[in-house]
């Protein structure tokens, strides 16, 4: 039995089959509709900023 899974977009439930080549999407036009919203930057992985004084630590123990 394929997996179910929620499409991303519209939560539609999808089989996750090889015959789908739109997975984990449920359509051509909810794939385009994701790839837009990462073109336009509406998603972002958050960066941690590294505390600047852990580069001088480093550079201490380096001399």
């Amino acid at each position: 039995m394929p997996a179910v899974v929620d499409c991303p977009t519209c939560g539609k439930k999808v089989e996750w089959i090889e015959q789908n080549k739109f997975r984990p999407f449920c359509s051509e036009r909810c794939k385009q509709i994701d790839l837009g919203a990462w073109a336009a930057e509406k998603y972002a992985i958050p960066v941690v900023k590294q505390p600047e004084d852990l580069d001088d630590d480093h550079q201490d123990l380096a001399q």
